[in-house]
């Protein structure tokens, strides 16, 4: 079965993500490139065979990437992408699906075809669930050299007991901190 890899790009010190608009929005977005962080984040998005992602996220996604000069324009706008929503009802980003059906049942069908691995893009209702479901294998946490104060918490809701085993760590030059959990099955 494929593997499933959550990956949160804009996480605060004090575990906030960074909403839009705010300093710490700005912050992470005047941060300078680290070509070391970009080359790691290219490699696991190249291995993908697949790129899912909830209806917020795709459209922020969808309007930018197309025409972006972003590095990984060239890699997600040919790939296979799923949007799970309820409320969507067209996708005009080159190969994208949308589902509508109950998540765990959806993301089982997903697993069960192709040979790469998932990973998920968010938006925090669908990471939130995915946590839920307990449907996550690995988790990549960037966590930023900010203290936000304000932000949407990532972890609301999530089980009580939700073990990771981290599998690595990598500090880049601009501060940011890449982390890889592998969660703990027993």
């Amino acid at each position: 079965m494929r593997k499933l890899i959550a990956w949160v790009f804009l996480y605060s010190l004090d575990g906030l993500l960074a909403d839009q608009g705010t300093e710490y929005w700005k912050f992470c977005f005047g941060l300078p490139p680290d070509p070391a962080e970009t080359e790691q984040k290219i490699e696991v998005l190249k291995s993908a065979d697949l790129h899912i992602m909830g209806r917020t996220a795709y459209e922020g996604m969808s309007e930018a990437m197309p025409t972006s000069n972003h590095p990984f324009t060239p890699i997600l706008n040919p790939a296979r992408k799923v949007v799970f929503s309820r409320t969507l009802e067209s996708a005009e980003w080159a190969n994208t699906t949308i589902v509508s059906g109950d998540t765990a049942e959806e993301i089982d069908k997903l697993r069960q075809g192709g040979e790469g691995p998932i990973v998920v893009w968010g938006g925090v209702t669908l990471w939130r669930s995915l946590i839920e479901l307990d449907v996550i294998d690995e988790l990549r946490v960037d966590v930023h050299p900010y203290i936000a104060g304000e932000g949407t918490r990532l972890f609301d809701g999530a089980p009580k007991d939700y073990q990771l085993d981290l599998v690595s760590s990598t500090q880049f030059t601009n501060g940011i901190l890449g982390l890889r959990y592998r969660r703990h099955r027993p």
